[in-house]
C-alpha cells in the first residue's frame, strides 16, 4: 500500500459516469459520427432494429439482450467454421444439418460473417455494460453474474473456436494412457493424432501442462471412449469450473483489498477474450487462475494448508502458477517485515508443494518432466513476443557475421531472458518493504510473460485478476487494455477459422478480416457511445478505498512492508 491516505468515506469519481460524460459531450467530432448517430436514432424507431441498436439512454437489459444475441451469432457461426474432427468416432462431423454450413462456400462465408459480427457485437455489449452500469455500486456484482450467465450459456454449445488446443489435451491424455511420457514424446506417437484435431505444433513437442492436468486429460479421454465431442464437452465443463472459482474469489479479494468487485468482474470475466478462451476454446487457463485466486483468498484468511494445496494444484495444471506461489503464501503472515517469517512460510509451502508435485510425477511415471518442460517452453516462437523476435534477430545476425548456429544463439538469448526474470523475481521477494503480495505477484508474472519467447493472446488473462482485485484503473491504461483485448481476440479469431481444404482459405479469412476492420473502425471511432472508451485524453490512474485515485507515475515503493492490517475489510482477517 502507498503511504498517502485519504478518508475512507470520501466521495469517489465514478468511472462509469466519466465514461457517460465523454459519451454525452465531445463525441460529435466529425460528420461521419453525426451521420452514425442519426442512423442509430432512425433504426431505434423500429421494433426489431430498436431491440438491437438501442439509444443513448438504453437500459442495462438492452445491453444484456444485445450480448445474448452476440453469443447466439457466435454459436451458430462456430457450427460452420469452428474446429470439428472427422474421425469415425465423431457424432457431428457428418451431420446432414451441419454439412451445408461446413462444406459449401455460401455456408462457410455466412458462418464466418456471423462469427466475426457476433464477436464484435459482444465487444460492444461489454463496453456498453460499463457505460450503462455503475460498476462501483453495490448491485454491480449481481449484474455482472447475470451478464456472465446470459452471455456464456450459448457459448457452451459452440464448436471449439479461437484455439484448438482442447484436441491436444485429448491427444496428450491418450498418450499418457498408452504408457508414454507426454514430457518426452509428442502426440505424433499415437496413431491418427492429426485426424483427431491436434495442432501440428504438438507433433514432437513436450506437454507444457502439469501432472494433475495430464491425469485429468487421461481420465477424460478414457471415460469418453475417444469420442471427440464428448471430450470437448468434458474439458469445457472443467473450464466452467475454473470460471465459477474466479466468479467466487474475485469479488471477495477485491472487497478485501478495497478495489471494486463489480469492476473487477467486468474486466476479468466479461471481456470477449476471456469469454472465448474460457468457454468455446475450453482452455485450462480458467482452472489455473481460479485455483490460484482461491488459494490467495484462503491465504488471506490464514488457512495456510488450504492455500498451499490450492496454489500447488494450480501449478499442477499450468506450471506458470509457480511464479505466484511465493507471493501468495505471504498473505498468511501478520506482516512481511520479518525475513524470518518470510523464509519460514516459503520453506513450509515449498516443502509441501515439492512433495506433492514430485510425488505426483513419480506416481505417474513422468518424474520432473513437467518442470523441465515448463523451462523449455518457448521453442516455438510467436512472432509477437519481444524476446522471441530479439532472439531470432540476434541469431540471424550472428550467423551472418560468423559461423554461429542462428538457432543455438537464439536459445542463449531466451535462456538469458529467463535468468533475468528469475533475478527480478528474487529481488522483488527479498525487498525489505514488500508491497501487497497479490499486486507484486502480478508484477512478477508480468515480468515472466514479457521475458518469454512465446506470448499467446490469453496470457494477459493470467494478469488481469491479480491487478484488478487490488486496484480499479481508469484513463489511458484502460484504453490500452481494451484495445489489446480487442486486437487479440479479432486477430486470433480470423486466424483460427476452420475452412475445408477445397475452399479458398485466404478468401474466407480476407472476408473475416474486412468485416472485423469495418466494424472495429465503427465502434472505436464512429459509434457515439463506444468511441468514448477509446479516448487517450484521460491520465492513467488507479484507485482503491484506502489510497483514493493516484496517477501511475506517482507511485513508489511503499513506506512500510505489507501487513495483514492493510486488509481493507475485516471479513478476510
Amino acid at each position: 500500500m502507498n503511504s498517502t491516505r485519504h478518508p475512507r468515506g470520501q466521495k469517489k469519481t465514478k468511472g462509469s459516469r466519466v465514461s457517460e460524460r465523454h459519451g454525452e459531450h465531445g463525441l460529435q467530432r466529425n460528420v461521419l459520427t453525426r451521420y452514425a448517430e442519426t442512423a442509430r436514432r432512425a433504426l431505434g424507431r423500429w421494433p426489431v432494429t430498436g431491440w438491437l441498436i438501442g439509444g443513448a439512454e438504453g437500459e442495462v437489459s438492452h445491453t444484456l439482450r444485445q450480448g445474448l444475441l452476440a453469443a447466439l451469432l457466435i454459436m451458430v457461426g462456430s457450427w460452420g467454421v469452428g474446429w470439428l474432427v472427422t474421425t469415425p468416432g465423431s457424432v457431428l462431423a457428418f451431420n446432414e444439418v451441419l454439412l451445408p454450413l461446413r462444406t459449401t462456400e455460401v455456408g462457410v462465408i455466412t458462418s464466418t460473417v456471423l462469427l466475426i459480427v457476433g464477436t464484435l457485437l459482444l465487444l460492444r455489449s461489454w463496453l456498453r455494460l460499463a457505460q450503462r452500469t455503475d460498476l462501483t455500486g453495490d448491485d454491480a456484482v449481481g449484474l455482472m453474474r447475470r451478464a456472465l450467465f446470459t452471455w456464456g450459456a450459448p457459448l457452451l454449445l459452440c464448436f471449439p473456436i479461437f484455439s484448438r488446443d482442447v484436441f491436444s489435451y485429448l491427444a496428450q491424455g491418450r498418450l499418457l494412457h498408452t504408457g508414454l511420457n507426454p514430457y518426452e514424446h509428442g502426440v505424433s506417437e499415437v496413431p491418427g493424432w492429426f485426424m483427431e484435431g491436434a495442432d501440428a505444433l504438438w507433433a514432437e513437442s513436450p506437454s507444457p501442462y502439469g501432472p494433475l492436468f495430464l491425469v485429468i486429460a487421461q481420465m477424460i479421454w478414457f471415460s469418453t471412449g475417444g469420442i471427440p465431442e464428448l471430450g470437448v464437452a468434458a474439458f469445457r465443463l472443467l473450464a466452467v469450473a475454473g470460471v465459477l472459482l474466479m466468479l467466487w474469489s474475485i469479488p471477495r479479494l477485491a472487497e478485501a483489498f478495497g478495489s471494486r468487485p463489480g469492476w473487477a468482474l467486468w474486466l476479468c470475466l466479461l471481456n470477449p477474450l476471456s469469454l472465448m478462451v474460457f468457454i468455446p476454446a475450453a482452455h485450462n487457463d480458467p482452472l489455473m487462475i481460479g485455483l490460484m485466486l482461491a488459494g490467495a483468498w484462503y491465504a488471506l484468511r490464514r488457512r495456510r494448508l488450504a492455500a498451499i494445496l490450492l496454489v500447488t494444484a494450480a501449478v499442477a495444471v499450468k506450471p506458470i502458477a509457480l511464479v505466484a506461489l511465493p507471493f501468495v503464501v505471504l498473505l498468511s503472515l501478520p506482516h512481511t517485515a520479518s525475513y524470518a517469517l518470510r523464509f519460514r512460510e516459503w520453506l513450509v509451502a515449498g516443502s509441501i508443494a515439492a512433495a506433492l508435485l514430485i510425488g505426483g510425477g513419480l506416481w505417474l511415471g513422468v518424474g520432473l518432466g513437467w518442470f523441465t518442460a515448463a523451462l523449455s517452453a518457448g521453442s516455438a516462437v510467436l512472432q509477437g513476443a519481444p524476446v522471441g523476435l530479439l532472439g531470432m534477430a540476434v541469431g540471424e545476425l550472428a550467423a551472418m557475421l560468423g559461423q554461429a548456429d542462428a538457432e543455438a544463439v537464439a536459445v542463449v538469448v531466451y535462456d538469458a531472458a529467463r535468468v533475468f526474470s528469475a533475478v527480478v523475481l528474487a529481488l522483488m521477494l527479498l525487498r525489505p518493504r514488500l508491497g501487497n503480495p497479490v499486486l507484486w505477484a502480478a508484477y512478477g508474472l508480468t515480468v515472466v510473460v514479457l521475458c518469454s519467447s512465446v506470448i499467446q493472446p490469453w496470457y494477459v488473462l493470467w494478469l488481469l485478476p491479480l491487478y484488478a482485485v487490488v486496484h480499479m484503473y481508469r484513463g489511458r491504461v484502460v484504453t490500452f487494455v481494451v484495445l489489446l483485448l480487442t486486437v487479440m481476440v479479432l486477430a486470433s479469431m480470423v486466424g483460427q477459422l476452420w475452412v475445408a481444404q477445397w475452399m479458398d482459405e485466404w478468401l474466407i479469412r480476407g472476408i473475416a478480416a474486412a468485416v472485423a476492420m469495418l466494424y472495429l473502425v465503427y465502434i472505436t471511432l464512429l459509434d457515439p457511445a463506444t468511441s468514448a472508451m477509446f479516448t487517450v485524453r484521460e491520465r492513467s490512474q488507479r484507485w482503491n478505498a484506502v489510497d483514493g485515485w493516484l496517477r501511475l507515475r506517482e507511485l513508489s515503493t511503499p513506506d512500510t512492508s505489507w501487513a495483514a492490517s492493510d486488509v481493507y475489510t475485516k471479513a478476510a482477517r
